[in-house]
């Protein structure tokens, strides 16, 4: 008597998924979406500065300023004034402007706190929204500095920023393009220099 043949129920199951595999394979192609085995050819990721942080006092002092301050807009040729944190802009509650989120009027934090109690204030909110709208490292691909210039990205507000030499634009590049040491959190002392006189309280903001 010929024992049963227990290797074949095996092999076809196998065959029957690695033609699946091939299947599903020629759809994720077919929807353009190239193999799903690596990435797509034209997939392009900002090189970022390895898990840096950027200056939380350059922000509060010179950063901003620049988003709660009225400044003229320019929406399809109609100039107007309005400011980042306005209802209906980046307004916390109100805002209509996507993941960007901020306060309004925020009072600076005081420095001589710790780290913990730093990082709840609402000034600390307003940085840290901001960050998340940064490749920090590469302003050119941040969008903090690329919407208001409305440089490649739309932009509801309109254009802000006329020039990439606009001071606001230039205070934001500096910011985004100058990460603390690696290692070092947002509140290191390495971003006394980045104001005059290597004066954090009084020194004016550097931009160059």
């Amino acid at each position: 008597m010929t024992p049963p043949d227990t290797a074949r129920p095996f092999r076809r199951p196998l065959a029957t998924a690695a033609a699946g595999a091939t299947l599903a394979a020629m759809l994720v192609a077919a929807c353009g979406g190239g193999s799903p085995l690596d990435n797509a050819p034209t997939l392009s990721n900002p090189p970022g500065a390895g898990g840096q942080k950027l200056s939380f006092v350059y922000f509060q002092r010179c950063v901003y300023p620049v988003l709660n301050t009225p400044l003229p807009i320019n929406i399809n040729g109609t100039v107007s004034t309005n400011n980042c944190t306005a209802g209906g802009c980046h307004d916390n509650v109100t805002g209509t402007g996507g993941a960007l989120r901020l306060l309004a009027n925020t009072p600076a934090a005081d420095l001589a706190q710790t780290a913990a109690v730093l990082r709840s204030t609402d000034m600390y909110k307003n940085y840290y929204s901001s960050l998340g709208e940064t490749v920090v490292g590469v302003p050119d691909q941040s969008r903090l500095l690329n919407k208001p210039l409305v440089r490649g990205v739309l932009h509801g507000g309109g254009l802000i920023f006329e020039t990439p030499d606009d001071a606001g634009a230039k205070l934001m590049r500096y910011w985004i393009n100058r990460p603390m040491p690696s290692g070092q959190d947002e509140f290191s002392v390495a971003a006394n220099t980045m104001f005059a006189n290597g004066d954090p309280v009084n020194g004016a903001c550097n931009t160059d």
